[in-house]
């Protein structure tokens, strides 16, 4: 049952952003409530009744639908945490072999991230980014701050080229308060280039998790005759045969990933690999134990 409140499929046929953002983590956190296993039931740590006054946001509409009672949940650590969630809005994160673009991937992840933060009282904040910082909302907890946040990312488009070393060195300009930043992107760029830019953000006591976001198609490619491809950020062709997209192709994409994994970790980056075709658990359950170790 949790598996479909997460697969990225089921959500592109919900229409709104932010019903796919409470789709995802009512399902998750119902989840963690049923399985000890996830480890994380502490940050949800009680639910109490509901009295006059009570900010409705925080009611579980789920269990009122099974016990007709009004409770709030209530969490350990709220107001803690900032974060600030960075999605590659390149050419390249518009690929989908399937349903799903990288891009749509992104969108529902960082949409899901927002809502979850929102309701733990984070200060949350965006940037979408290619080669140039595209737009930029500083983290706060004022009204419609969440609602800023996936109005912006409903709207963010696949542009031009990415550029990491702007939306990081736009950020650190602006970074008054250590917190958690979260990074969405392909990674088509060398890891150690990867790694270098990204690294700072640890000089500062920020704690930084990568989400290396592909399609299926980009990971085992099968193609039974002979193609063109073109790159869609610089445009460049490349005859792709099937035995070298079997062999060198794959060999040279797991060793991206390999590269990417291990500098990453050596910069003291958390690294999550995300298939666009498996569910958003993974990914939820990692920025859930990183903000735990804030707290």
């Amino acid at each position: 049952m949790l598996q479909r409140f997460l697969d990225p499929a089921v959500l592109a046929s919900i229409s709104s952003l932010d019903l796919v953002a409470k789709t995802v983590v009512d399902g998750f956190v119902a989840g963690l409530h049923r399985s000890p296993s996830f480890g994380f039931s502490q940050e949800f740590a009680e639910y109490r009744a509901y009295n006059e006054g009570d900010d409705l946001r925080h009611v579980d509409w789920n269990v009122f639908a099974r016990s007709e009672r009004i409770y709030l949940k209530r969490f350990r650590g709220e107001t803690n945490s900032q974060l600030l969630i960075l999605i590659d809005a390149s050419a390249s994160m518009t690929y989908g072999s399937g349903p799903i673009r990288k891009l749509d991937y992104a969108r529902y992840l960082a949409a899901s991230i927002a809502y979850l933060s929102s309701q733990q009282r984070d200060a949350t904040g965006l940037i979408v980014f290619d080669e140039d910082v595209k737009n930029y909302i500083p983290p706060s907890t004022r009204q419609g701050q969440l609602m800023r946040i996936l109005h912006a990312i409903e709207s963010a488009e696949g542009g031009s080229r990415t550029d990491f070393a702007k939306p990081f060195a736009h950020f650190q300009q602006y970074l008054h308060r250590r917190g958690i930043v979260v990074v969405m992107s392909d990674f088509y760029a060398p890891p150690e280039e990867v790694a270098k830019v990204i690294e700072p953000l640890r000089y500062r006591g920020n704690e930084v998790v990568l989400f290396h976001i592909l399609d299926p198609k980009e990971l085992e490619p099968d193609f039974r005759d002979p193609v063109l491809l073109l790159d869609v950020e610089d445009q460049n062709a490349m005859e792709v045969s099937p035995e070298y997209a079997r062999t060198e192709y794959r060999e040279k994409i797991d060793r991206h990933i390999r590269m990417l994994a291990e500098k990453t970790a050596a910069a003291g980056l958390e690294y999550v690999f995300m298939n666009t075709a498996k569910p958003l658990d993974t990914a939820l359950r990692n920025y859930l134990a990183i903000r735990q170790r804030r707290m």
